[in-house]
This record gives C-alpha cells, structure tokens and sequence, in this order.
C-alpha cells in the first residue's frame, strides 16, 4: 500500500463497518506500506504490532498485555549476510524503517502481512535476505511459543521452476535454487521447513498460477508472469482451511489477489467438535480494537485540531460601542499601535486616522477618521469636503511600514503621457468607424499615402519579375531549391513517422516512449508488436538461441531518428 499516514483518505482509513491497521515507511513516503482490515462486524482483533523486531512501537509503548508475543528477533541470534564492505547489522532498525510488516492476533492464529524487499540491485540483495532473515526468526520464536501462524503477501520469491515463466527453460531449471533467496525458501517450506504454502496444497501441479506480471511489457496478455504472493501457514492450520486459489480476473494492479477459506468446525483427531465462530470470538460482545487501529488515530479520535477547521466561517464579529463608526475592530496586533499614534498628539491637533476596510482594496472608496479619544464623535449636520490645502499630516497604517504623508502627497496627479504614447486600455477598445475630431487627414496626406501602397506594389512586382527570370535562366537551379522541392522537404520534416516492420515477423512495429530519468527521457523507439510469452527474444545474451520462441516478441529495437534518417535517405535516393 504505497502511500503515507498525511495523505492517507478518511474513507481509506476508517471505513464503514471496518478496522484498518497500517503500516508506513519512515523515511521513504509511498514508497512501501502494508494494511489489514477487519470487519468490525464479524471479529475484532485481540492485538496488534508494526514491523518484525519490536522496535516500531506507538505513543505511548505497548505495554506487555499490549503485546503479541514477549520475545522478539536478537542481531546476535541470527546469521545475517553481511553488504559490501563485510558488515552485518547490528541492529535491526533499518530493516523495520520500510513500514513492511504488520502482525494482528485473533487468538486461534497470529496473522502477518508482510512486503518483503525485492532485489533492485546486487547492493540490495543483503537488505532482501536479512529482512526474510527476520521474518523467519519472529515467527520461530512465535511457534516456540505455541502460537499458530497465517503469513500472506508479497514475499517477492519464486518457490518452485512451477512459479516462474520461464522455470521450463532448460538453463533455468537446472540453477533455478542457486539464487540465495530462492535457496532460502525452498528450506523454510515444507516438507523441509515449517512452513506450508496453502494455495499450491490444493492445486498441486498447475502451471500458469501466476500472481504478478510485468505491465510495462503487457506480460498480463500473454500470462508471462510470476507467483511471488503466498499464503503460508504452520501445520496446526491445516485443518482449518477449507479451499485456497488465485483470482487473476480482478485486474486494477500488477498483482492479482489470492484467498483461502476457512471451515465453520472442525473434528479433531480426539473427537473433538471444534467452531471457529467459538474460538474467534466471533459472537457477543465485542472489545475495541486495538490501539495500532486507524480507528483509535488522534486526527479520528476528535482529540486532535484538523487544519480545516482554521477555514471554517466563524461567527461575525459585534462591533464595540465605543468606536461605532468603525466598519470592523482592528485587529490586536494593529489596535495598540493605533491608540498610541492618536494619544501622542494634542486633543486639538489630533491627526485624522485612515484604516482600509477589509473588502475594499483602495483607501479612497471609503474613509474612517479617529478625532481625540477624550471627544466624543458627533457627525457634522453640514459637512463639508477636506480641504487638499490641510497642513495637518494624515497617518497611513499599513501592514509594511507606517510612514506619515501629507494629503497632497497621498493624492498624487495622474501620470502625463508623453506624447505619440498610448494607454494600455486602448489596445483592448472597439475601435470607432469615424477618426476622432482631433485627427484631421488632409487630401495631401491621404495621396501620399496611396503613393507610398502603389510604390510597394510596383517594388514587389519587379522582384517577382526578376526571381522569375532568374530561374529561367537557371542561374539559382544550383543555390536555391524549387518550390515544388521545398514543399516535398517540409511535407517530410513535418510527417508522422511511418512505423518500421520488424526484422524477424516483417510485421509494424510498436512506438514507445523512455519514461525512465536521464539524457533519453521523452525519446521514442519501436518494438516489436508481438506479445512476449515464454522464450521470447530477450536477445543474444539474455536467451539461448535454441531457446527462442519465434510466436512472441524478436530482439528489435530501433530509435525514432534512426527511422527519420533511413526515410530521408530513401526519399532522396529516389
């Protein structure tokens, strides 16, 4: 689940009738991620842990009834490989820092939902072998403990040549076990491990039950994939499972789900009748869930402040008795400031104080004006216009600083255009079908006018005359194209490229765009349009030639400019 906790949906998280427990990588922001969900109405889960070792824990720890199990995986207890310069983990934080692992108890078995690492690069593979490392390690000491345990999800490994496309192939079977996570696997399952793989129990020998393809080549089309997702129990959960396959008609990810079901009862070898509604505790009360839920979140909880309610429309502010001619309160940042300014000065030359309203952009639509505090404000039955000849300074206030103008700096005179200049509303009017009145064309005027348009035409007559004279003589065949010439080569720049036959089917091939970052980025190039399929072409170094199935998809590959210079030379040639 390849998101984080800050962008994570409230439907996502808290669904009707559900428990979402999560799991996110600390560093790396969808980058990886695991979640379990329960129905709430069903079974609520007794427990709940994030990652492997025990070292992810929430605000506050859990404390021991809290917990799963009472042992967790040591560094020193296991062999771990060690990277490129021969070091091994001392601890086991980095491996859990992925949000890769989430462990639930339901009491009959301990569930783990578990994205293990993939091999990107040789530098990866000790990080891919230790975390498996661990995950082994965690449910030995759960198993010691006498618990039973489900594992599921992506463990990113093929078990058997049964599980991979191209496991028939000859080259691969044979060193199908020489890859170390593949080697460590084939220990961990039965019958020489612990563990048991529930879906292959019942389809023993079925080929093609793959479970991940490669989108990016339309592996899906052709069923040219992997199964590297896996339900694995331990043996006391044989019993239980009533039936387990792969759903790949339910598309929307590069991975296809995969289930098991579980019996309503069971007879044990004693006698015994045993029901799962019983053992779950699947009837009655229900407890709350536990504290990992998404449910139990401060941001569901109601006892943190979401940042949307900072843009909720409060209640509208009462304007104060005592200054009933201000359009709204200053607020307390500016309303000290502002009642020092008016005490400064004396009650007969207290200056005139202008706020901007807080819809209105411009100070000059509407005034508001502090006389002394110790007077009291009692509009004029005859007022009268401010006169722009006033020395008293007005006091501007703003949100930069506060400087004092004068009234006839504030209202300062149109800027003058100099002449021949036009304003810039003049390109966006209508212009009008009679001159203005103070443009007056004379006759002399408008003749020279027609003399300058005939003038022009007659100049652009004789070189036309002339270029034609010129190409009749031949003297420009040499330096300058024809026109028939020109329209050929800009019809061929400005083209489609015409989609070139690969070299072994002779059939169109298909146009692709490099999407990966660095100098090809945005390029195109052509495959061929086949579908691969097991033994297709990979090319002379990635597949035997006596390997190769000529159905699916050859080795062609050609850049776009490749194609536009073979079609430019050819157009020449002919």
């Amino acid at each position: 689940m390849k998101t984080s906790r800050s962008s994570l949906p409230r439907g996502v998280a808290i669904p009707d009738h559900f428990h979402a427990f999560f799991s996110f990588p600390q560093n790396k922001g969808g980058y990886s991620g695991v979640a379990v969900y329960t129905d709430s109405r069903t079974i609520t889960p007794l427990k709940a842990e994030e990652g492997l070792s025990g070292i992810l824990q929430p605000k506050p720890p859990l404390t021991s009834d809290e917990r799963i199990s009472r042992s967790y995986p040591c560094p020193h207890e296991m062999e771990l490989m060690p990277d490129d310069q021969g070091c091994t983990p001392s601890d086991l934080t980095a491996l859990d820092a992925e949000g890769r692992a989430l462990i639930v108890d339901f009491g009959l078995f301990v569930l783990i939902n578990v994205y293990c690492p993939n091999e990107t690069s040789d530098a990866r593979l000790p990080y891919k072998m230790n975390f498996h490392l661990m995950l082994q390690e965690r449910i030995r000491k759960l198993i010691n403990a006498g618990r039973e345990v489900v594992v599921v999800g992506d463990i990113n490994i093929c078990a058997t040549p049964l599980d991979h496309c191209d496991g028939h192939l000859a080259s691969n079977a044979t060193s199908f076990h020489d890859h170390p996570a593949r080697a460590w696997f084939h220990k961990w399952l039965s019958p020489i491990g612990c563990m048991s793989d529930a879906v292959r129990t019942f389809w023993p020998d079925r080929k093609g039950m793959y479970t991940c393809w490669n989108m990016k080549i339309s592996a899906r089309e052709t069923n040219y994939g992997t199964r590297v997702d896996y339900i694995l129990v331990t043996p006391g959960m044989i019993p239980w499972i009533k039936h387990g396959d792969i759903q790949p008609s339910l598309k929307g990810s590069d991975h296809c789900p995969i289930y098991i079901d579980l019996h309503d009862e069971i007879t044990t070898d004693a006698g015994e009748t045993l029901s799962l509604r019983d053992i779950l505790l699947m009837d009655g009360n229900k407890p709350d869930p536990p504290r990992l839920a998404a449910r139990r979140w401060e941001e569901y909880s109601g006892k943190q402040t979401l940042l949307s309610t900072f843009f909720v429309k409060g209640k509208e502010m009462t304007r104060d008795n005592s200054f009933p001619f201000l359009p709204v309160l200053p607020t307390p940042d500016t309303q000290a400031p502002i009642m020092q300014a008016v005490a400064a000065y004396p009650d007969d030359t207290a200056p005139a104080l202008r706020l901007p309203p807080p819809t209105q952009p411009t100070l000059r639509s509407r005034k508001s004006t502090f006389t002394s505090a110790s007077q009291p404000f009692a509009p004029s039955p005859n007022p009268q216009p401010n006169p722009t000849s006033s020395s008293k300074p007005v006091l501007s206030f703003s949100s930069g600083k506060r400087k004092a103008t004068t009234d006839h700096e504030t209202k300062k005179a149109p800027k003058k255009l100099k002449g021949g200049q036009s304003k810039l509303s003049a390109f966006f009017g209508q212009p009008s079908s009679a001159p203005p009145c103070s443009q007056i064309h004379s006759p002399d005027q408008d003749a020279d006018q027609r003399d300058y348009i005939d003038s022009d035409y007659q100049l652009a007559l004789e070189l036309s005359a002339s270029l034609e004279n010129l190409h009749s003589r031949g003297s420009l065949a040499s330096g300058m194209p024809s026109a028939s010439q020109s329209k050929v080569a800009w019809s061929q720049l400005m083209a489609p490229i015409q989609l070139p036959n690969c070299i072994m089917h002779g059939e169109p091939a298909k146009e692709y765009i490099v999407n990966k970052p660095g100098p090809n980025k945005g390029k195109i190039f052509f495959l061929c349009s086949r579908p691969v399929g097991p033994g297709y072409d990979k090319g002379k170094g990635e597949r035997l030639r006596e390997e190769v199935d000529h159905r699916y998809r050859c080795n062609f590959f050609k850049w776009s400019k490749d194609v536009r210079r073979e079609a430019k030379d050819k157009s020449f040639a002919s």
